[in-house]
């Protein structure tokens, strides 16, 4: 399995289908109008490969941005940018910082899930079995919590979760 060759588009909380009221599509107050444009140019760079300048952007908008939800989607992108980078313990600290402020991102599990996969197979493939199924049961942990939450996504770590017995 490992990690996919390709990353993920970046996810914006404004298209996540959370806005219930026609307030709810623009941010309102001077900060949150001034962080969703440093998010949005965030995306634009990251979309485009331009991983520093959307870096720069999304540290911008995280200083002005209050609300933990929309929050959680700017360390989940910056988590994605680490991971393309092959900065997996970097990337994990920014997933784990976007689970803390929305616990039901099931992207940021699978991410991490899939970085310690990525691990396992390291680990396994230089003989250090005992690491490489305790890095395997937290692979597993992560895709049980995405997969429940977003049932019909995840059809690879399904499959794995199935085949493994875990």
């Amino acid at each position: 399995m490992g990690l996919e060759t390709h990353i993920p588009t970046p996810r914006c909380p404004w298209t996540e289908g959370r806005m219930r009221r026609a307030s709810d599509v623009l941010p309102t107050t001077r900060n949150e109008k001034e962080a969703f444009i440093y998010y949005r140019d965030g995306m634009s760079a990251q979309a485009e490969g331009e991983y520093a300048e959307a870096l720069q952007n999304y540290y911008q908008a995280m200083r002005l941005e209050v609300d933990p939800y929309d929050r959680s989607y700017i360390f989940y992108n910056i988590g994605l940018i680490h991971t393309s980078n092959g900065e997996h313990t970097k990337a994990l600290e920014y997933y784990y910082q976007a689970l803390d402020r929305n616990p039901a991102l099931p992207q940021a599990l699978n991410n991490i899930a899939v970085i310690y996969h990525y691990r396992g197979e390291q680990a396994l493939e230089s003989g250090n079995i005992p690491d490489s199924e305790t890095l395997f049961g937290k692979a597993a942990e992560y895709w049980k919590e995405a997969i429940r939450l977003a049932p019909l996504n995840y059809s690879e770590a399904q499959n794995w979760l199935q085949t493994t017995g875990r």
